[in-house]
């Protein structure tokens, strides 16, 4: 038997809790399961902008970041248990910033093989079209990456 061609030992999958991105993990699971390799689920909050309106004032940023990490947690939380992770090594990451620019420099850090990515987004103009998120990443990546519907 010839030796494997694609020798995956990282997939990376950005989540952000939209169906495509539920379905971005599923398939990453499925990669990573068959080959034996680790599963990064990776979630990325973008701080939003001006959220608390014109009146009142703006929160902390310690606070800002720990409401918006937290509820990404429930999201990534809520994507893992859906899956079946059984004799797969999964890490999980919440972290805020530039959802992009902070995956493609995720994957360059565990010298990701693949990351799995949704074609669309959590975010209204992102169900429109292909999202920002994924065009920047499928641009810009240095290893394949998968877009799932």
């Amino acid at each position: 038997m010839k030796a494997p061609i694609w020798d995956v030992h990282n997939v990376v999958a950005g989540i952000d809790g939209s169906d495509q991105s539920r379905h971005a993990a599923c398939v990453s699971a499925d990669i990573a399961r068959r080959n034996g390799a680790t599963l990064h689920l990776v979630t990325i909050v973008r701080p939003p902008e001006g959220w608390w309106g014109i009146v009142g004032s703006p929160p902390t940023p310690s606070a800002l970041s720990k409401s918006l990490t937290d509820a990404q947690r429930e999201i990534l939380d809520s994507v893992a248990s859906e899956l079946d992770l059984a004799d797969i090594e999964v890490i999980q990451v919440v972290d805020v910033g530039d959802p992009a620019r902070m995956l493609l420099d995720y994957a360059e850090k565990v010298d990701a093989d693949v990351m799995v990515i949704g074609r669309r987004g959590a975010g209204l103009i992102e169900r429109i079209m292909l999202g920002s998120v994924a065009n920047r990443v499928i641009h810009d990546a240095d290893c394949p990456v998968l877009l799932v519907p």
